[in-house]
């Protein structure tokens, strides 16, 4: 790993102004620190800027109809709280599902929303496949081994889909992100460009997400392994506040997709016929790489049982 300097930062104000430029924050360090050791990015952070010491980011309140989640929530801390449990059930069950006990007891909500794909070229130690996400000409996963990646085509030269559990309880859920800089709804923060995974800016560090209190809602993951393993497919299902179900699924796209088709096949009632509809609908424009086209039954698959278990 090459040398940087490591800041403790006590104001986000602070943490922004170190950040910006040359520098990268870290949270929980559970991916950064893999990234920085496998020197996997063509630049190189000069300046890590810990958030960790910034008082109050880790709390979870209660507020009139929602919950404020501080970034540096850990992920354990998330899935075990009881109003996060009662009021926003996917994102505690999203949450539980995140990688393994340990990780989950280091690993934040805002780092896990915050997170770069996890394409296996883009992840290659010493920036050896300078791929069109870093800037470079060509994606190696479109002709190469793409079994992993986007059933809904390219974004800007990339086929890289969206490995974040929690962003699509949280975009189902109707989350706002808070930034040091503005507030976003969840569904417009994760970003669909071929280059970044959110909307961040230079500098812009998130510091709370506001949740929605919702009725109930769900989340199913499919993952070739029960611990430590990224989805092949994620789906998470709420009602909003008019009853109406929002359905978003991850894994197959390069942002978490709100499945628009799927929603209007229940908007009478989740039935089994309603729920295999949607999941029909959902994956009726997918046009699938050379080597993932299973991804489209399991994601038809998903959608139904999330759908039965919200409607359960």
């Amino acid at each position: 790993m090459r040398k940087f300097t490591h800041l403790q930062a006590s104001t986000v104000n602070e943490a922004s102004q170190n950040a910006a430029g040359k520098g990268m924050v870290i949270a929980g360090g559970t991916d950064l620190l893999g990234t920085l050791k496998d020197e996997i990015l063509p630049v190189y952070p000069s300046v890590v800027v810990d958030l960790k010491t910034i008082p109050g980011l880790d709390k979870i309140e209660e507020e009139d109809g929602s919950l404020l989640i501080g970034a540096m929530a850990r992920l354990a801390d998330v899935a075990s709280h009881e109003a996060v449990k009662k009021h926003c059930q996917a994102l505690s069950e999203a949450c539980g599902k995140v990688a393994s006990p340990t990780i989950r007891n280091m690993a934040t909500l805002g780092g896990n929303i915050c997170q770069m794909h996890r394409c296996w070229y883009f992840r290659t130690p010493d920036d050896r496949f300078h791929c069109s996400r870093k800037g470079g000409s060509t994606c190696p996963a479109y002709m190469g081994d793409n079994r992993y990646h986007s059933v809904f085509g390219v974004q800007n030269g990339c086929v890289a889909a969206s490995s974040h559990d929690t962003a699509p309880a949280l975009i189902a859920l109707g989350a706002t992100v808070i930034t040091s800089k503005r507030e976003v709804l969840a569904e417009g923060f994760f970003a669909a460009n071929g280059f970044k995974s959110c909307i961040l800016e230079d500098g812009e560090i998130v510091t709370h997400v506001r949740v929605p209190k919702s009725k109930k809602s769900v989340f199913e993951k499919f993952a070739l392994r029960k611990s430590i393993d990224f989805p092949i497919v994620n789906c998470a299902a709420a009602y909003d506040g008019d009853g109406k179900v929002r359905l978003v699924m991850g894994g197959v796209y390069a942002a978490p997709l709100r499945l628009s088709a799927a929603e209007r096949a229940v908007e009478k009632g989740i039935t089994e016929a309603a729920a295999a509809k949607a999941g029909d609908d959902a994956m009726a424009d997918a046009v699938p790489l050379s080597g993932n086209a299973y991804k489209i039954e399991i994601a038809r698959t998903m959608v139904k049982r999330t759908l039965l278990r919200l409607g359960g």
